[in-house]
């Protein structure tokens, strides 16, 4: 493999493992605003001991996302050099924004919501939470505005760098901010990030159920997780919907290798298939999906609301700006099929709860138990999609991933640090199993404990 491929390959890996912590991190936020604000309304200390459990989960999964997340923006200067000079303008803006606005927001307050449940009252606790679960969410705003710049560029011209080198230029922040795919990105990301902090609560509370440990606690964390699960769920189908009809307007190429669609004519939507390429370059051999189930007309009926209404195929566009499309197509449809069980499993919890079988139904518990999995399985297939979904390009329709590469990289020096990434995560990732397995098996009691002497005034506790 060539320096752009293993480039490639080690941005892959060091986001992959990286993008395990944001979501849990941002919908963890959420989830924390939620059961600190029951305890100030109800004053019942079930609550109490309920968001400080969280809280530690919270801090584990934290740190371990600012230590994985560092090394990717070294990334951009050792690998990824001339992309950096051409663009480092107006995607440094977007990465800068997040440092100031969200990173220093929710690491500010972060000690507060760890360190001062006694010294600090209740409200300015509450607020500190709440400033952290802001600030998570700013930092989602800021890493989703760079990237879709990247999908969809706006605001910016090209101008002459050093040594007449062109770079693009921002001539219009509130552009690069909002252009065409930042709001639909975001709200996906978001749901998916709601929908993951509320599985892995969800995958825990009935853990302890299934083994009748710390029961009412097991209990309340559920009604709260499942809330937020079933609302990301249902909220997810609508901000994807949105989003694939972006998709398919101001990347048609991806949106056809989505669907393996080979020729502009009505679309069908595929349920699962295999795409084969074209034989040869000749432009009247089509590619196709064989082995597939496919609603006709389905796809252009929900990009354009008319079954009939042709939707742009891969023949459209030369061999070489054609995503790699079985991948694409493989992934993405995926992901769907893992969303749309989300929202069964969601919905079946709710029915169960409303009619109040829900602690009863021990097969549902441990299908909760694994199913942690699926929202993280489906926020890596999701990337996966709509990053190489936009190859060959690395900002779309502007510069080729090919050309972004550093000058300087080395085969074998890549090879090497992504070997070493690959233990350095290895080795994070089972430490941070370690650590979070440790945590569940103390349980909230742990938590009670270390409580116990700051009820009665003691200012020592956590």
């Amino acid at each position: 493999m060539d320096a752009s491929m293993l480039s490639r390959l080690q941005f892959a890996l060091t986001v992959a493992f990286h993008y395990i912590f944001p979501p849990l991190s941002i919908g963890l936020g959420l989830i924390l605003v939620i059961m600190e604000s029951m305890w100030l309304r109800t004053g019942k200390e079930l609550y109490h001991q309920m968001t400080k459990f969280w809280v530690k989960v919270f801090a584990l999964i934290f740190s371990i996302g600012v230590a994985s997340g560092i090394v990717m923006e070294f990334q951009f200067g050792t690998n990824w050099a001339d992309y950096s000079r051409y663009v480092g303008d107006v995607f440094g803006s977007a990465l800068a924004a997040e440092g100031i606005f969200a990173f220093f927001l929710e690491s500010g307050f972060l000690a507060v919501l760890i360190f001062g449940w006694d010294r600090v009252g209740k409200k300015m606790h509450f607020v500190a939470t709440l400033l952290v679960a802001t600030g998570s969410m700013f930092s989602a705003v800021w890493i989703i505005v760079a990237n879709s710049w990247m999908q969809t560029p706006a605001g910016y011209h090209i101008v002459p760098g050093p040594g007449g080198v062109p770079r693009a230029e921002v001539v219009d922040f509130i552009q690069v901010v909002l252009n065409h795919s930042t709001l639909d990105r975001l709200g996906h990301t978001l749901m998916g990030a709601w929908q993951t902090a509320a599985w892995m609560v969800l995958s825990v509370s009935a853990f302890y159920l299934l083994k009748k440990r710390h029961v009412e606690f097991a209990k309340a964390s559920i009604r709260v997780a499942l809330s937020v699960a079933l609302a990301g769920a249902l909220l997810q189908l609508l901000s994807g919907h949105a989003s694939a009809k972006g998709v398919a307007v101001n990347q048609p190429a991806k949106m056809a290798a989505f669907e393996g669609h080979w020729k502009t004519s009505p679309a069908g939507m595929y349920l699962f298939g295999w795409y084969v390429p074209p034989a040869s370059a000749a432009t009247n051999v089509a590619g196709e999906v064989r082995g597939g189930l496919c609603i006709p007309g389905l796809l252009s009926w929900m990009i354009h609301g008319d079954a009939a209404t042709p939707v742009t195929g891969l023949a459209d566009f030369p061999a070489a700006e054609r995503p790699p499309v079985n991948p694409v197509f493989q992934t993405y449809h995926i992901m769907v099929a893992i969303g749309m069980l989300l929202i069964v499993l969601s919905l079946a919890g709710g029915f169960f709860w409303w009619r109040q079988t829900l602690w009863d139904k021990r097969w549902f518990l441990r299908i909760c138990v694994f199913a942690v999995v699926l929202p993280q399985a489906a926020n890596q297939l999701g990337w996966f999609s709509a990053e190489v979904g936009r190859q060959p390009w690395i900002v779309y329709g502007l510069m080729k991933t090919q050309a972004a590469v550093s000058p300087g990289a080395n085969a074998a020096q890549i090879w090497a640090s992504l070997a070493m990434f690959a233990v350095m995560y290895l080795l994070l990732f089972v430490l941070f199993i370690y650590l979070l397995d440790h945590k569940i098996r103390q349980g909230p009691q742990e938590a009670v404990h270390a409580a116990g002497p700051a009820l009665h005034g003691d200012r020592a506790g956590v």
